[in-house]
């Protein structure tokens, strides 16, 4: 069958297993150990290029155009249901959905706050992982923040993802659909204010994308394509974070995509970040920047760095210059973050006035900088915090 390489990011397989080691902090290091070989989630038709998806309608004895006018009905209609699909042979419907279209995603839980236009989305996979993503619809865009793992390796201690531990990585069709799901009912008009489109996807929910390399650009690829390739969402619109997988984001630099890369960094000096993010420990300070500056000569796309104010931690004038004198001169722009503090957590949001002071250091030092609109507190908005919950 042939497909480009998304298809090898499945779970079960031994080459992304390989490939996509899980990071597991050891005393002192922090170590590759290969995940045990999981069964695969069922193959979609966002898991293939356009090639390998008719290759599999003619396997399956249908004319490869069947599954062009597959791909049109879930990328381009947003029709998910076999029923409107009047082009296709009624006969032929079922057969097709359950073979390009396995469903993949069941929703067990959703809550909402802003008047219903901020909407966390609790999903349970095939094999029982949970998964979570955001819609959040603003007066002039919509952006679906989405998952790339089930839980998380990285182990940061603020992080409600990353208390959970990995589970496992997501194929690219489990990526993709979450972001499809919003858009059916964007489309619809089932959030207030209309039908509408999602124009901006951030890669901020459960996981570390660049942990799941291979699929996380599947999954890119599938959103950026024209229809009925995939979504046609601007590049531009995506937004990759990570926590600092400096040999990925160089390698990003060179995938030939405008996406923003989004650099969690959470504290400027080693000594805090390798508490804040233990895989500082393998790539510190100096080298994840330096990454990310290569990323921007690379691509002339601004680096964004996302920054967690936690009280009393990271949050000191200090820290702020010091994170200035880092950034100076840069292509860049800081997102400072108030932490939602995860229940029983020791970790909390710094106070107003200190954010305020953060913030003003930062541009006094010739930095972008921004406190960012933080939806969702009231939802338990943070990454994790659903799906704990259950």
């Amino acid at each position: 069958m042939t497909s480009d390489d998304s298809t090898s990011t499945g779970p079960g397989d031994s080459s992304a297993a390989s490939e996509e080691a899980e990071l597991r902090q050891q005393p002192g290091e922090l170590v590759f150990t290969p995940r045990r070989r999981r069964e695969r989630p069922p193959q979609h038709l966002a898991d293939l290029d356009r090639a390998g998806r008719r290759e599999k309608a003619t396997a399956l004895g249908f004319p490869a155009y069947r599954a062009d006018q597959v791909s049109k009905h879930y990328f381009e209609r947003l029709s998910p249901d076999p029923e409107s699909w009047t082009d296709v042979p009624a006969a032929q419907r079922t057969e097709l959905c359950a073979a390009l279209t396995p469903r993949l995603l069941h929703e067990v839980n959703r809550i909402s706050c802003d008047n219903g236009t901020t909407v966390k989305y609790l999903w349970r996979l095939f094999d029982g992982s949970l998964v979570e993503s955001v819609l959040m619809r603003y007066p002039k865009r919509t952006t679906m923040c989405i998952s790339s793992q089930a839980g998380c390796g990285m182990n940061c201690p603020f992080c409600a993802t990353g208390q959970s531990g990995l589970t496992r990585n997501l194929s690219t069709a489990e990526i993709v659909d979450q972001v499809v799901a919003g858009a059916v009912e964007l489309a619809a008009g089932e959030i207030p204010g209309g039908p509408g489109r999602v124009g901006n996807i951030v890669f901020m929910g459960m996981g570390e994308p660049l942990a799941n390399y291979a699929a996380t650009l599947g999954a890119v690829r599938r959103i950026v394509s024209p229809a009925p390739e995939g979504l046609g969402i601007s590049a531009r619109g995506v937004t990759i974070s990570t926590v600092g997988l400096a040999p990925r984001m160089r390698q990003l630099a060179d995938e030939g995509l405008p996406v923003t890369l989004a650099l969690s960094l959470h504290a400027p000096d080693d000594d805090l970040r390798n508490e804040l993010v233990p895989v500082n420990n393998r790539w510190p300070v100096a080298e994840v920047l330096d990454a990310a500056w290569g990323y921007a000569d690379r691509t002339h796309r601004r680096v964004s760095i996302e920054y967690a104010l936690i009280r009393e931690i990271n949050d000191q004038p200090w820290r702020a210059d010091l994170l200035a004198s880092l950034l100076a001169g840069r292509l860049v722009h800081v997102n400072l973050i108030p932490l939602n503090p995860t229940p029983g957590s020791k970790w909390t949001a710094s106070d107003p006035a200190v954010e305020d002071e953060f913030l003003r250091r930062l541009r006094a030092g010739g930095i972008a900088a921004t406190i960012r609109d933080t939806r969702g507190r009231e939802i338990d908005g943070a990454c994790g915090q659903l799906a704990a919950a259950q």
